[in-house]
This record gives C-alpha cells, structure tokens and sequence, in this order.
C-alpha cells in the first residue's frame, strides 16, 4: 500500500520541487544542514562516538530500505520497485521508482534528466520536454500512451536503477542522515529523519521535515545540545504524527506507531535486528 495519496497537494509540492531545485544549485558534499542545527553548532565530542555507526552503513540502509519499502509497497523487496508507475490520483501526477518519484513535483524530471545526462538517448529521453512541461502539475500531457511502458522499460537498464539509487541519495536519504548525525541521534533517529522527508519533502511547509524537526525542538533537546535521545526521538515522533494526520492520505499512522516507536520503546535506537514491525495491519521480519 503505498501513501503517497489523496490529500492536501500543493503545499507538499512546493517544498518537493523547492528541495529538489535548492540541491541542483549546491553539491551534495557541500549541502548545508538546517538553520537549527547552524544557530547550535554540535560539541565535536559529546556525541562522535553515539554516531559512529550511521544509517549510511551498507547492513544499516538495506534495513532501511526495507523498512521503508514495507510502509510505500507492502513489501520488503525494495528492488523489485525499480520498475513501479502509476497515477494514485493524488495530484502529483506520475508516482514511480523506489522512493515515489513523481512527474508533478519535480523530482521525476531530475532522475530522467541525470539518466539522460548519464545515457543519451535511452527510452526515456524523448520524454523531457513533457516532463518539464508538466512539472508542477498532474498532468499526463505528453506521457501518454507510453510512458509507463517505457519507464518500466529503462528499469531493466542498470544505469536507469543507479540513477534512481543516486537520486533518493541525494535528494532524501543523505541530508536526512547528515542532519541526524550532527544532532547526535543513532540509526534509529536517522532513519525517523529519512521516514520522514521521504514522505512529506522538505522546505517551509508547516508539514515539511524542517518544520517537524522544529516542532520536535521545540519541545526536547536532542543529544548534540545535551539532551536525552529517547526523549527527543519520542518529541520527533509526536510531531511526525501530528504532521500525517494533516492531510487524509497519511492519517492512518502505523509506519510510526507500530513500528518506529516500538523500536524506541525496546531501547533498539541502533536497529539491531532480529526487527519485527506492523504496518497498515501487516506483519514483518528482519532476521
């Protein structure tokens, strides 16, 4: 079951293509993190050897691939997602891939502009210019009849699955995880970043990651400034909750309730397997 659906629109698409646009102007080596954490700077050592381990190591982020795939595909095989597209009629237009890049929020446009870049002339390329045209909206103008076809065409191509892998780096997993590095917070809080701007973008929406960062700030401190880690990832939660339940298609909260927070209520902040989690129902296991 995947949640990219039926809701408040445009806010969300704003910040998305906000995001995406910022990140084409900045390397991502380069990438700065919120003003939040700029305004604190983290203590170089209080909490360097907490996050030693990051979601970015390799056995870390398959986990989190797969933890993500269940809540977006009801499935554990993220892989299999390559080749996914549809219009959920949510308003953003095409949905596809393994993250939901969609043709109304800019994000698609990009992953077919790096592939093109990356391989001219692949069964994609001919599509650009509809692509930017339709950026912004739902529309299939251009796309159809053959689009989906020829996207699940490319995902058989591994320069179209590396792109795909690059582009959910770059735009979600590796600022959600930089910044949770610099706030002190474990595998755990990490992925609850990548969770989160995976769903709901980043930017100055009130429902944004930022502003759920903020939210959570506002009420606990996390470990770079001090505080205690259970405390503000619970802090976090509750703002990502109150956030889901803004717009219709994200109220049902059990990628939260039933599996992040039960992760943090054992005291597993490092996702230390075996895992067992519930989303919308449905049982899972890493071993």
């Amino acid at each position: 079951m995947r949640t990219r659906s039926i809701g408040s629109v445009l806010p969300r698409t704003a910040t998305r293509v906000a995001l995406g646009l910022a990140l084409l102007a900045v390397p991502a080596t380069a990438l700065a993190t919120t003003a939040g954490q700029a305004d604190h700077p983290a203590p170089a050592t209080a909490h360097a050897a907490r996050a030693a381990t990051g979601l970015d190591d390799p056995a870390k982020k398959e986990i989190a691939m797969q933890l993500v795939s269940s809540a977006e595909n009801s499935s554990l095989n993220w892989k299999a997602q390559y080749k996914y597209i549809e219009d959920i009629g949510d308003g953003r237009g095409y949905t596809g891939g393994i993250i939901g890049f969609c043709s109304g929020t800019h994000d698609m446009l990009e992953l077919v502009e790096l592939y093109t870049q990356r391989k001219p002339g692949n069964v994609l390329a001919k599509y650009l210019p509809a692509l930017r045209k339709v950026d912004g909206s739902d529309s299939h103008e251009g796309l159809d009849p053959n689009y989906t076809k020829d996207w699940k065409k490319a995902a058989q191509d591994p320069e179209f699955q590396k792109a795909q892998n690059d582009e959910r780096d770059r735009v979600y997993f590796n600022p959600a995880v930089k910044q949770g590095k610099a706030d002190g917070i474990g595998v755990l809080g990490q992925f609850a970043y990548y969770d989160a701007i995976v769903m709901h973008g980043d930017g100055s929406d009130p429902t944004s990651f930022s502003s759920i960062r903020k939210r959570a700030l506002a009420k606990a401190e996390p470990p770079a400034r001090g505080g205690d880690e259970k405390t503000y990832l619970n802090a976090f939660l509750d703002a990502r909750v109150w956030a889901m339940k803004q717009e219709e298609a994200h109220s049902d909260t059990s990628r939260v309730d039933t599996a992040q927070r039960v992760f943090l209520q054992k005291g597993n902040v490092d996702l230390h397997t075996p895992l067992d989690w519930k989303v919308y129902g449905d049982s899972y296991h890493i071993g």
